[in-house]
């Protein structure tokens, strides 16, 4: 029980030496109910709110950490079916032949209500972890018949009456293991597996050595962890959990990391129906692997550090963002921040408050360009660009807001009109009236303000 030592306390529950820290405050309204905080909260929470932003951003670390080439990547994320070693036809024909009885718990995939069964026999095992050669030697048949049969209808076992040895219950716990449709880690994390495994450090050239790099390899494993089933994700975790202290009672039941690996290997890690031969040298790596789970599985089911920064970072912002729209939108302000929420389809006064910005700045350098023709000496150029700029197709956005009805003015309201009444006034007009007296004007060739620039621009 947590003793109340400051105003916020870590309590830390043991069993045989396993720490998990959760963190327990009193600074609540009410005092009497401490608030009991999960680190990787925020983790979770973007995984079932935003399932693909979750699983984005984990595989944008996970390639950063291994190479994996464009099929395994496919399989990673489920693009394409895995490709994994097959078993040889004649295995085939015999697991064809063998066929099991499928239950609901032995033979079928991994669900919360088989794991609940199942893990009467991890709790038990856990009790009797002295036991030598615990998972190595084989249990009594017809025990091991009766507990599956118990098991698959759904019955409370009492492990603890004397009827079940130890070794039965860790026998049908492999066979459990060993029945699932496809192993506990998934066929399309197979290749990432064995890519982890080939972390190693670099030397100061910076070639690779033949030192595991242990960090970066944890990294990779918390990661792909996070990608695996909920059921899955943790049946393993329970799994892994029982190996790692049965490994650490070896002293008792004569079973290390390795060895344990090598007995569970096969079950939770290989390809469905292979032998060894089919796994073409990948049986040594595989089981190093599965030992480095044993080993560190205290680690790898915690979510990487930068990883609980960034969906932290992710929902305080957005409520920060959120918070500052509700105020802007309270009090009426017209900052830029009303672009950022703007919805698909503005309505027509949004358009306007939106468009007026770029309104301004069109109209300036449209004026700024015609005082640049009006400066130029009179010669037929600058009345056939003067004309240009009367044709100006381009509408101010008070043209935007006009009923469709009334066009009766349209060449009225055209930009270079409202330019010109605006900077030159009736000098603009004086100029039009002596272009259709002149002679030696030409005709106007209809291209609009674009084509003027262009023409000013040459000059």
């Amino acid at each position: 029980m947590a003793t109340e030592t400051a105003p916020q306390t870590i309590c830390k529950l043991e069993r045989r030496g396993t720490k998990c820290s959760v963190f327990v405050t009193q600074e609540a309204p009410n005092a009497s109910q401490p608030v009991i905080f999960n680190p990787d909260f925020f983790v979770e929470r973007l995984k079932h709110e935003h399932p693909q932003v979750f699983t984005d951003l984990v595989l944008s670390n996970i390639t950063r950490l291994i190479d994996l080439p464009g099929d395994e990547f496919s399989q990673l994320i489920g693009d394409s079916d895995p490709k994994v070693p097959a078993a040889s036809g004649f295995l085939r024909s015999l697991n064809f032949l063998k066929r099991k009885e499928k239950g609901v718990v032995f033979g079928a995939p991994v669900t919360e209500e088989g794991i609940a069964r199942i893990y009467q026999l991890i709790e038990y095992l856990n009790k009797n972890l002295h036991v030598e050669g615990l998972f190595r030697v084989p249990g009594h048949s017809l025990r091991q018949a009766a507990l599956r049969e118990m098991l698959n209808a759904g019955a409370e076992l009492d492990l603890e009456a004397g009827d079940f040895h130890p070794n039965d219950a860790a026998t049908v716990l492999k066979a459990y293991l060993g029945e699932l449709p496809e192993p506990l880690l998934t066929h399309r994390h197979y290749h990432a597996h064995l890519k982890i495994g080939d972390l190693t450090h670099f030397d100061e050239k910076g070639d690779k050595t033949d030192t595991p790099d242990k960090d970066r390899q944890i990294e990779a494993l918390q990661l792909l962890f996070m990608l695996l089933p909920a059921a899955n994700r943790s049946l393993l975790k329970l799994l892994l959990d029982l190996l790692h202290h049965t490994a650490r009672n070896q002293h008792l039941n004569k079973m290390s990391a390795i060895n344990l690996a090598t007995m569970f290997a096969p079950h939770i890690i290989w390809p469905k129906n292979v032998t060894a031969s089919d796994l073409q040298g990948n049986i040594e790596k595989l089981n190093k692997g599965v030992a480095f789970l044993i080993r560190h599985s205290q680690r790898l089911f915690k979510a990487p550090a930068y990883i609980k920064e960034h969906t932290h970072l992710y929902f305080t912002e957005s409520r920060s963002l959120q918070s500052k729209d509700d105020s802007t939108l309270c009090s009426g302000t017209t900052g830029g921040t009303v672009s950022a929420v703007m919805p698909a389809s503005p309505s027509p006064s949004i358009r306007t408050l939106r468009g007026g910005v770029s309104q301004d700045y069109t109209e300036t350098a449209l004026r700024e360009l015609y005082q640049q023709v009006n400066s130029m000496p009179d010669s037929a150029k600058k009345k056939k660009l003067i004309r240009q700029f009367e044709k100006q197709p381009l509408q101010t956005g008070a043209a935007d807001s006009r009923s469709p009805f009334s066009r009766k003015h349209w060449r009225s309201r055209s930009l270079g009109g409202i330019i010109k009444r605006k900077v030159l006034g009736g000098q603009a007009l004086a100029e039009k009236e002596n272009d259709k007296r002149s002679p030696s004007s030409g005709p106007c060739d209809g291209r609009g303000g674009g084509a003027a620039a262009e023409e000013v621009n040459r000059i």
